[in-house]
């Protein structure tokens, strides 16, 4: 991760077979496109790959999760059970829906606690989206049997675990419908590109026609296309199709690596007595993006990130206090800041978001720091990386 790494002649073999044609959009344009559909082929190839029903590629992460809530039916004045850690799309994607997310802890996994969502529960509760952060899964099972126990819908994030699975089935299946980005630094990358997975016609259905202003894709006619729907833009060209399709046919490959340097870094700093790691529940599973470790205490991970860094030891993320990804600093969602008026329904009902309780989260956040795996890594690179960050790291655990 990320997968603009290994850029090669695949990606330009499939963005010049696009170029030739001087078609770029997705649709239509049969006589002259010599038979290149690049967003098609992506969305087939990838519903087979994970076994999913169906597949619809769009224009980003952030624009999946707004398909998906369409087409699951979530709106104004519906609660979503959501996690404090996660990228802020996922809660943008509620708000701008007119739903309200209503904030669940986090457990071991950096995931959405099991346990924390019968607090989160109320009679407006429509449905829980669960994230799968930093490359690993939630504890879907239990979170999946609570959503059925329940009758809410199961909507799962997993826009940074492509390609990881729990127990055999890949993440983003287990739900109603599965989204996934594919944004500059994803581990397949499009430039900006998402979708979403669903096995349910229905839901496929709403989330093609939603995202292209309501056509039904009906026919190779697209003037006399039908609108079923009242829908907005959120299509993918073709050029940025064209490199993501070459990158998904390099997944398993990412995702060996992924996996080796990974394993190679978590056992060397296993020595180090008293670290501890982010809780995975299947280890097989795991996509390998990020290794994160917890110290014993906030203030010496906050501390150790800056030695990190200092020692030479990039992409460490201290996600306590980053401004993008931990909830603690989302003033302008605590605040409920927009450029345009939300849904009056969701200012009458939100939780006080200025005065949230989620102790349980900060304790575990505070403690965890979250390292980049690359794929460009070398293996003398991954040696260098091991002594630099024991260094930094054995001596908190001397002290405490």
């Amino acid at each position: 991760m990320p997968g603009f790494e290994i850029f090669g002649d695949e990606e330009r073999k499939e963005v010049n077979e696009v170029l030739e044609t001087g078609v770029l959009f997705r649709y239509g344009f049969d006589q002259v496109r010599n038979n290149h559909w690049k967003a098609r082929t992506f969305e087939k190839e990838l519903a087979e790959k994970i076994g999913s029903g169906y597949c619809h590629l769009c224009s980003s992460g952030t624009a999946a999760l707004s398909i998906a809530l369409a087409a699951c039916g979530v709106g104004a004045g519906d609660e979503v059970i959501v996690p404090p850690f996660t990228f802020v799309a996922t809660i943008e994607g509620v708000m701008a829906a007119g739903a309200v997310p209503v904030f669940a802890d986090i457990d071991e996994t950096l995931c959405l606690d099991p346990e924390s969502l019968e607090k989160a529960l109320t009679p407006r509760t429509k449905a829980v989206l669960v994230v799968h952060m930093c490359g690993s899964m939630a504890l879907i099972d239990h979170i999946s049997d609570f959503c059925e126990k329940k009758g809410l819908i199961l909507m799962e994030d997993a826009c940074q675990a492509l390609g990881g699975s729990f127990h055999g089935k890949f993440l983003g299946t287990f739900g109603k419908v599965g989204c996934f980005s594919f944004d500059a630094v994803k581990t397949v990358t499009c430039g900006e590109g998402g979708c979403i997975v669903t096995d349910d016609p229905k839901i496929y259905e709403i989330a093609d026609a939603y995202a292209d202003h309501g056509h039904d894709h009906v026919g190779s006619d697209r003037g006399a296309e039908g609108h079923m729907i009242m829908g907005l833009n959120f299509r993918i060209s073709e050029l940025n199709a064209a490199v993501g399709l070459a990158q998904l046919r390099k997944l398993d490959r990412m995702l060996e690596i992924q996996r080796a340097h990974k394993t190679r870094l978590k056992e060397a700093l296993r020595q180090i007595p008293g670290l501890l790691f982010r809780k995975i529940p299947d280890e097989k599973g795991d996509s390998a993006t990020f290794l994160s470790f917890l110290l014993p205490k906030a203030s010496l991970a906050a501390k150790a990130s800056g030695e990190l860094s200092a020692a030479g030891v990039d992409g460490c993320f201290y996600w306590y206090d980053n401004n993008w990804h931990y909830i603690r600093q989302w003033d302008h969602i605590r605040g409920v800041k927009s450029a345009a008026p939300l849904p009056l329904t969701l200012f009458e009902t939100r939780p006080d978001y200025q005065n949230l309780n989620l102790a349980q989260s900060d304790g575990i956040m505070g403690r965890t720091i979250s390292m980049l795996i690359k794929l460009s890594w070398n293996s003398e690179e991954i040696a260098q990386r091991i002594d630099r960050m024991t260094a930094v790291l054995r001596p908190y655990f001397y002290r405490c």
